[in-house]
């Protein structure tokens, strides 16, 4: 026997399988030491170069005209200014569209919204250049045209960045025509800024040959890599882009960080030395999108069940100037209009408008936050015109296992596991109790009202373009034992890292303490996708999985042929290998006979997810590879003189199939579900009617949610589930899903001013639900019963 192999009593088998376990197990997030010491390197923590120069943007100070001309003299002349460019000194495509080639780096010919791009300033230091660039309104010559402010206006004039949108099935109008009831309604819901809290920052550095090295925070390396090269006429090869981490994204950083990128790379290109851009939070808030608002007319047929038999919808988002992603964000709000229901006959129209405002773009969910909360409006009413509780309306739309069980778009509903989850949770939150508790609270409380709702939770996971469904991943195995990783996904606090590490180490036998991933980079592995659609574990764990099993039937390969045992009874586990029998050695042993041996110890992996298919045309096919589920209970009191509200209690049992790591993925649904929170109770966006000024542009001005905003009793649990696809180790995504849980916050708050009018009238409650919206439907609800012609009219909707 070789010296490094040694016999050993065998443990329980149980205890050393769990003993070896790296993925299922809790694990602090990889770099969380550095987070807590301020270690952790961001993008403008990189050591400067020297003679680092510092770029900032000069913003159109209105929201459409002619661009006439750019006093590039008077901003030379300024202190410490080095140099002024503009679209003209772009020598490749001055273009950074996503999608469709509308959207110029910088503005060209016309500029069409108020904060555009329209020339940078190069400068010694960052305030020289801030300065500089501040005196926009004096350099630029702009003749002014009459802007177009709103998604509505935009509709009138057939105003659009895409083509409308259809999605259809059955015949809607007549299964409304003959349904026993009918709402028609009118709604709005606010957009939400990214609020990511590093803000957008590139710093791009002249290599060897002509070539460039971008450290940008991004969602999207491989994205910003082509809009560089592109824009600087060259290929891709001379372009690297890096990011090691992301102090936030939320899809604000999945496309529009290609301008801030552009720009530096230009600057560093045509100036030969390192230029950094790194907006102040004002600028990041003029310059970039944000999720689209959306308007909703619905037109609904109903049965005295509440059960939807026909439903028209034509959904109306506000786009901005350009494309961007908003024909996706369209489509994934059309393929979530369902949300967890059977709609048999449905009619859905999407129009993305074009106006003179920031291009809209990615936010989590992608568009399907927005058609999901207008069929959870939809049934809230249904509910209220029936006096019947919500949930006892959304469970009767369920969509069921073996039938009722096909989406609008064709794809059959596997594993759906609605019912029994939305079960549990209205068991353990104590639903039925504390319903009735509150309708005898509310009866005595004339002021301060209570409300509570229990919403579900069904979500697609996958990229609605199909080839984006790829990724790739390198292993590297050292003779020492330690193993560095490198994947096309991006860190951006979320945890992906960290669960990439646990795949492998789980797939090599090897401590977590022994995996490093490295920074993403371009230069390693290609062609990448963005990090988002809730697909980062799903795709690069699956990539990174294979790269390491390619190692790990290697190396069992050469421990069978060097120690004389059979290959399929060989197995790594806590840095051991196990021979079969009690025979084992240490892992580090065995690499060093590898590479002596010469082995190859490091592999590229990849994975592309199978059995998607989109026809954008017909709006068919099978976009998702599978769905998640959720369901949670908000409970909420509100001051009818004020318009105030507070949380004060949630219940969340989410779906994330086997969890990879189950302190992350309930950091995940906690912190998604405040966002979604925030977006509906809070998050404001505000624009000048008449010159398309963001007035919302500052933590001054947007309220985002704090700890101070989360319910004191906040309750969360993993729902007990394995994933009926085979995803990397039947786990579930957990990024954009969790968002919907915040639509049980709104609707508890809609809940408790009903209450007002002892639930008989529909209160016209606007989302974001802030003080004077809130107040603004209270006063609403006591003038409707306050009238008895609107009382009887209520009345006799629901006996229609």
């Amino acid at each position: 026997m070789n010296r490094a192999v040694e016999s050993f009593l065998s443990t329980d088998p149980a205890a050393a399988a769990a003993s070896a376990a790296r993925v299922g197990v809790p694990r602090a997030h990889e770099s969380a030491h550095l987070h807590v010491a301020g270690a952790a390197q961001y993008v403008d923590d990189i050591p400067e170069v020297a003679g680092t120069l510092h770029a900032a943007l000069g913003l159109s100070p209105v929201a459409h005209g002619t661009l006439n001309a750019v006093d590039v003299a008077a901003l030379r002349s300024q202190p410490g200014v080095v140099a002024v460019l503009t679209a003209a000194d772009i020598p490749g495509v001055n273009d950074c569209g996503a999608i469709h080639h509308d959207e110029p780096i910088l503005a060209a010919g016309q500029v069409m919204y108020l904060g555009q791009a329209v020339f940078a300033v190069i400068a010694t230091d960052r305030e020289s250049a801030r300065r500089a660039a501040a005196l926009a309104k004096k350099v630029l010559d702009i003749t002014p045209l009459a802007p177009v402010l709103t998604a509505r206006e935009a509709h009138a004039r057939g105003q659009y960045v895409v083509q409308p949108m259809h999605m259809v099935r059955g015949d809607a109008q007549a299964a409304i025509a003959a349904a026993p009831h009918r709402l028609r309604d009118t709604f709005t819901l606010g957009g939400q800024e990214q609020f990511y809290l590093e803000g957008q920052i590139s710093y791009a550095v002249p290599q060897e040959d002509g070539c460039l090295k971008v450290h940008c925070s991004t969602q999207h390396p491989s994205e910003m890599q082509h809009v560089v090269a592109h824009m600087l006429g060259k290929a891709k090869h001379h372009v690297q882009v890096e990011c090691r981490r992301m102090g936030g994204g939320f899809g604000g950083k999945e496309s529009q960080s290609s301008v801030f990128a552009g720009v530096a790379a230009l600057a560093a290109f045509k100036l030969g030395r390192a230029v950094k851009l790194r907006p102040d939070r004002d600028d990041d808030f003029m310059v970039t999108g944000r999720r689209h608002p959306f308007e909703f007319s619905v037109d609904v047929g109903f049965d005295d069940e509440g059960r939807l038999l026909g439903v028209e919808v034509d959904m109306l988002t506000n786009a901005g100037w350009s494309a961007d992603l908003s024909s996706a964000v369209m489509g994934r709000a059309l393929c979530h209009f369902d949300n967890a229901y059977w709609l048999p006959n449905v009619a859905m129209h999407g129009y993305c408008a074009r106006t003179n405002t920031q291009s809209n773009t990615a936010f989590r969910g992608f568009g399907g936050p927005q058609g999901a909360y207008a069929v959870e409006h939809i049934m809230d009413t249904v509910a209220r015109r029936l006096g019947r509780d919500p949930l006892a309306v959304r469970r009767a739309n369920f969509y069921g296992v073996d039938e009722r069980n096909v989406t609008p778009y064709g794809q059959t509903v596997e594993g759906n596991v609605m019912a029994p989850l939305a079960a549990e949770l209205e068991a353990t939150s104590g639903y039925q109790a504390r319903r009735a508790e509150i309708a005898a609270w509310n009866a005595t409380s004339p002021v301060l009202k209570r409300g509570i709702a229990l919403t579900p939770v069904k979500f697609g996971i996958s990229f609605n373009v199909q080839h984006l469904n790829q990724a790739g991943a390198l292993v590297h195995l050292y003779s020492d034992g330690s193993c560095l990783v490198n994947h096309g996904g991006t860190e951006m606090g979320q945890g992906l890292n960290t669960k990439v590490a646990q795949v492998v180490a789980q797939e090599l036998g090897l401590s977590f303490e022994r995996i490093r991933v490295t920074a993403t980079d371009t230069f390693k592995v290609v062609n990448t996708s963005a990090t988002a659609a809730s697909t980062g574990s799903d795709l690069n764990g699956k990539a990174a999985q294979d790269a390491a099993r390619q190692i790990r039937e290697r190396l069992t390969a050469f421990a069978a042929q060097k120690h004389g045992c059979d290959a399929a009874e060989i197995r790594f586990a806590n840095d051991q290998v196990h021979l079969g029998g009690e025979r084992r050695m240490p892992l580090d042993d065995l690499l060093l006979e590898a590479y002596l041996a010469r082995v190859q110890l490091w592999s590229d992996g990849f994975y592309a997810t199978p059995g998607l298919s989109w026809d954008p045309k017909a709006m068919k096919g099978r976009p998702f590879y599978y769905y998640a589920f959720g369901a949670a209970v908000s409970e909420v009191v509100v001051d009818t003189l004020t318009g105030e509200s507070k949380l004060l209690r949630t219940d969340l049992l989410h779906d994330v199939g086997k969890s990879l790591n189950p302190a992350i993925d309930l950091g995940q649904v906690e912190g998604g579900f405040v966002q979604g929170m925030g977006w509906l109770t809070m998050e404001e966006l505000i624009w000048h009617p008449k010159t398309g000024a963001l007035l919302t542009h500052a933590p001054s001005t947007y309220k985002i949610p704090t700890a101070n905003d989360a319910p004191a009793v906040f309750n969360t649990r993993l729902f007990d589930n394995s994933n009926v696809a085979d995803s990397i180790h039947r786990s579930k995504a957990v990024g954009e899903p969790p968002l919907l849980l915040g639509f049980s916050v709104w609707h508890a708050i809609r809940d408790a001013v009903s209450s007002v009018g002892q639930h008989r009238v529909d209160p016209p409650l606007r989302a974001p639900a802030t003080a004077e919206a809130v107040l603004d439907a209270v006063d609403a609800v006591r003038a409707a019963i306050a009238t008895p012609a609107a009382v009887a009219a209520a009345v006799e909707a629901v006996a229609q």
